[in-house]
């Protein structure tokens, strides 16, 4: 019989151990691991989660995949969705969500859905700068409705990174934050229709007055030849 806290409040602490186990789960699981989530209710509740019941770990989990859901995430499928979440669990799980630490395997993965792509890039932003991405030569397109292509959620990671905060268009601060951060767009100056690489040298962090002139303006030719001149990264494809 279980025995201990169960329905008492969860710390920030707690919440957060329980995402990083939730999430290092399903990425094993995504891999084709098998995981044994009762093992794994049972190592989090010797540890970190010491003092709560199994039913408390195993329903806290469920929370995760209704909020996971509620995001537009993946989810583990042996975790069904609660019914209930309080709004207070339900923030703080979402805030565990945008800064949880532990990067796993599907953080690196490219992809062609721009909402994962940013996801991933942004979670890979907090992390230490680990010297320049490869990126990916030829970025392959996808079967969608429109043009999508694959592209490393590291590369968009660094080459904001990098910017600080500054457009490297106009050179001017971003203008807003979004989640805390600045908001720049990573822009292929050889665009991937074209057949450009998804790389660092291919690629810069612009303000979206700055991507929009590139794609529109009557001198997106010039403007772009600019950016060569002023990244020193770039190389000409």
């Amino acid at each position: 019989m279980d025995t201990g806290k169960s329905n008492s409040d969860w710390s920030n602490a707690e919440i957060h151990a329980a995402v990083d186990a939730y999430l290092n789960m399903l990425s094993r699981e995504q891999s084709g691991q098998k995981v044994n989530k009762a093992h794994e209710n049972r190592v989090l509740r010797e540890g970190a989660l010491a003092g709560r019941t199994k039913g408390s770990v195993e329903f806290r989990m469920q929370n995760i995949s209704t909020v996971l859901v509620e995001l537009g995430r993946d989810r583990i499928e042996g975790y069904k969705p609660a019914k209930n979440v309080g709004a207070n669990v339900e923030r703080s799980i979402r805030e565990a969500l945008n800064t949880q630490s532990t990067l796993t395997p599907e953080d690196f993965v490219p992809t062609a859905d721009e909402a994962t792509l940013e996801r991933r890039a942004a979670k890979l932003e907090k992390q230490p700068l680990k010297g320049e991405p490869k990126g990916i030569a030829k970025p392959e397109q996808t079967q969608t409705t429109g043009k999508s292509y694959l592209r490393d959620p590291e590369v968009r990671a660094w080459v904001r990174k990098q910017a600080k905060g500054i457009c490297e268009g106009c050179r001017q601060p971003a203008p807003f934050e979004k989640d805390g951060s600045p908001f720049l767009e990573v822009h292929h100056v050889k665009h991937l229709a074209q057949e450009g690489s998804d790389r660092p040298s291919n690629t810069v962090a612009l303000c979206p007055n700055c991507h929009r002139r590139c794609h529109h303006s009557s001198d997106r030719e010039e403007f772009t030849a600019s950016l060569y001149k002023q990244v020193g990264r770039l190389r000409p494809e």
